[in-house]
């Protein structure tokens, strides 16, 4: 049997930059200064470039953020292996999905399914897809 998709609206926003989703300032964060517990504002969070709250900085102790996107490693050197956006990952974001963490790289859309949960798009994938309403 062949099925068809149910179409579904869904909210989605490209990413090209930490605080770039509409949604990375919406809480406020919890943390210490000078020695007490203290809440921030979502608008204080902005105003000092802290990482967002939908996708965050891309980390991994063992990377240093220098290599490009899709590079990987033969011996000690980068080489690309044609796949990624080519991006340093220093300009990379993360973010939580329902199937674990994925790498956001700048452009890719943002997603927000049925149900609330979140996830990436890569642009070309999100324009055979998608259409706006």
């Amino acid at each position: 049997m062949k099925y068809r998709k149910k179409p579904v609206v869904i909210e989605a926003t490209q990413w090209f930059k930490n605080g770039d989703h509409p949604n990375d300032f919406d809480q406020e964060k919890l943390g210490f200064e000078n020695g007490e517990m203290r809440t921030w504002t979502g608008a204080e969070v902005k105003a000092n470039g802290w990482e967002g709250q939908i996708v965050r900085y891309y980390r991994n102790p063992s990377d240093d953020g220098q290599r490009k996107c899709g590079a990987v490693f033969v011996g000690d050197e980068p080489k690309p292996d044609g796949v990624g956006c080519g991006c340093k990952m220093h300009d990379h974001g993360w973010i939580d999905t329902l199937e674990g963490g994925h790498i956001v790289c700048p452009g890719d859309w943002i997603i927000t399914g049925v149900k609330g949960e979140r996830y990436p798009c890569k642009p070309d994938i999100f324009a055979a897809r998608y259409e706006a309403i």
